[in-house]
């Protein structure tokens, strides 16, 4: 097993306009662990969901998926 976590975010930013979706999030999440992900409408989990899952790029901050970056490895994540 890797040292890497599965998923790993620090400090992503994205900005609507004026309106933020998110500001600052950190997440790690170690290999065969369940994330739930809970929070009241417009706390910005749908964002984060899909930032992780390469269908947005993030304001700021960066993200691992897998031990890849999620912007720059955007084409191997989704292989």
């Amino acid at each position: 097993m890797s040292n890497k976590p599965a998923i790993l975010a620090e400090g992503l930013h994205k900005h609507y306009g004026k309106t933020k979706a998110l500001a600052g999030l950190d997440l790690v999440a170690e290999e065969g662990t369940v994330l739930a992900v809970l929070g009241p409408n417009g706390a910005g989990k749908t964002t984060a969901v899909r930032i992780l899952t390469t269908l947005l790029r993030p304001d700021a901050g960066r993200a691992e998926v897998a031990g890849l970056d999620v912007v720059k490895h955007a084409d191997a994540l989704r292989a």
